[in-house]
């Protein structure tokens, strides 16, 4: 039995090697694997030896050659193969060890120069992984060394892998050239200036319980490397498994989350929030939005940018939650929160930072793509467009209201009194319908006077603004853009209310 091994990564290499010429098998290898296994003791034939042709073009041509392929490629059960063999005095190959040239480490080193990235595109090694893979009822093929403890335990055992083993082995191998030329490709598309086709990679996390709804299947993954203000990397302290709806809340409130620098606490259902605030640390900002909404909280979902303390455990454990998010939880809040055994205690890296995201959304037959809606413009006096100004205190209020309008299903409005929502109107028809809902709640809780109001889409009447007046508004703040901005700016003057256009829209769909 003969192995061919030609790594890049030699991690575990020398103990793989050393196993097989335990069991009796023949080892060769190629180029700094050759010298890395015979420095270890490792007697290894050079490829060289066994092709009688020397390595070629820098290194570039060393493999592809017919006593590499013949080797891999011949079929152990069909005579003419095996006729073919011995007259061209080609010995099989009945294992390859390869993993690649490190292209993805490659690129993504600043500054990094095309000739540098193309002598890091392997090509002998993809061949033999795949002429291996192609031949797995015969040819076990190893591209990973996670797998070297497994191969030597069946060869120990058995003198060779089982077929299942070399069956999923194939099926990685071929997983692993598909991503490598998925990362050139995508690479090589970027330099030469091609758009027109979009190459996504992801891993599965866990398969879900169920869907949106109970007879819908469902799988979570997860790009490759970890970002900030991502569920898909979150350390989970307590609870039940995430269900897809969990997912997608959470999802939404850690997007909210990630406007705010000073304290803040949001509370959400169904992706959007139904109290929200900021304080002078975790426990008043919990407290401000959870009194936001008594109601909608229930059975919701908790983000904060706060560790959580064991002051703010005590005050939310009262409160039927689905799942409570934070960038820590201190031990004391741990002890009062891991007694409701239920409840999803997660722990997400909320480090600033990591602007240039995409986004992806499935429709039928397609994928939309878009950059992630990061930046928000800062509110500012210079954006009123009316006789009236702000006063010094809404001006916090303008920008608190702003930045929590965008992450509501739009038609969006959202009203807001000293760092909090009172009332949120999503994802009705018409905007005067959203306003409505919002002034309503404000009032039902209390609140009559003084009161700011966000819309993520221009007015296109100037019925929200009379409305607005009615219930108490004294500023609001939007994009502008409306053929009938004068109409908002007219009504909004006779009644004495502040206008601010940002210039800048918000939808949520």
């Amino acid at each position: 039995m003969r192995a061919l091994i030609s790594v890049s990564d030699k991690t575990g290499v020398v103990d793989f090697a050393k196993g097989l010429r335990e069991a009796g098998w023949e080892v060769i290898a190629t180029g700094g694997t050759m010298k890395l296994l015979r420095e270890s003791g490792v007697e290894v034939l050079n490829i060289s030896d066994v092709t009688g042709f020397p390595e070629i073009c820098d290194g570039r041509v060393k493999t592809l050659h017919p006593k590499v392929h013949g080797g891999l490629l011949a079929r152990r059960d069909d005579p003419e193969h095996l006729r073919e063999l011995r007259e061209n005095g080609i010995e099989f190959i009945d294992l390859v060890c390869v993993n690649l040239y490190p292209f993805r480490e490659t690129i993504a080193k600043p500054g990094v120069k095309m000739a540098d990235a193309i002598e890091n595109i392997d090509i002998g090694g993809p061949s033999m992984l795949r002429s291996a893979a192609k031949n797995w009822a015969d040819v076990t093929v190893v591209c990973d060394p996670a797998d070297y403890a497994q191969v030597l335990a069946e060869i120990r055992a058995g003198g060779n892998t089982e077929r299942d083993t070399r069956l999923k082995l194939s099926a990685k191998a071929y997983t692993h050239t598909a991503e490598y030329d998925m990362m050139i490709a995508g690479w090589m598309r970027t330099q030469a200036g091609l758009n027109e086709k979009l190459f996504l990679e992801y891993d599965l996390v866990q398969t879900l319980r169920y869907g949106e709804n109970p007879h819908q299947s469902a799988k979570f993954y997860r790009e490759e490397h970890a970002v900030p203000y991502s569920l898909a990397f979150a350390r989970q302290l307590n609870g039940k498994e995430l269900s897809y709806n969990n997912i997608q809340d959470a999802n939404a409130a850690l997007c909210i989350v990630r406007e705010f620098d000073e304290p803040f606490c949001v509370g959400l259902k169904h992706m959007n929030p139904c109290g929200a605030a900021v304080g002078r640390d975790v426990v008043e900002a919990w407290t401000k939005a959870y009194e936001a909404d008594k109601v909608s909280i229930f059975g919701g979902i908790v983000a904060t940018n706060r560790p959580v303390t064991r002051e703010a455990a005590e005050l939310m454990k009262p409160i039927f939650l689905e799942i409570i998010m934070a960038p820590k939880f201190e031990e004391g809040a741990l002890e009062v929160l891991r007694t409701k055994k239920n409840l999803r205690l997660l722990e997400v890296d909320m480090t600033p930072g990591e602007s240039d995201r995409r986004q992806y959304v499935s429709v039928n037959g397609g994928l939309l793509a878009q950059d992630l809606d990061l930046t928000t413009k800062h509110v500012e006096a210079s954006m009123c467009v009316t006789e009236r100004q702000p006063a010094a205190g809404q001006l916090a209020d303008l920008e608190f209201g702003w930045h929590i309008v965008k992450h509501v299903k739009s038609n969006a409005i959202v009203v807001v009194k000293d760092g909090r929502t009172l009332g949120v109107g999503a994802g009705q028809m018409n905007r005067i319908g959203s306003a409505e809902i919002a002034l309503k709640q404000a009032h039902a809780a209390g609140f009559t006077e003084e009161l700011v109001l966000a819309s993520d889409g221009f007015f296109p009447f100037d019925d929200c603004v009379a409305l607005a007046a009615e219930y108490g508004v004294t500023a609001i703040v939007q994009p502008g853009g409306s053929i009938r901005d004068e109409d908002s700016i007219r009504k909004a003057n006779e009644k004495g209310i502040a206008m601010l256009f940002t210039g800048e829209r918000h939808f949520k769909h």
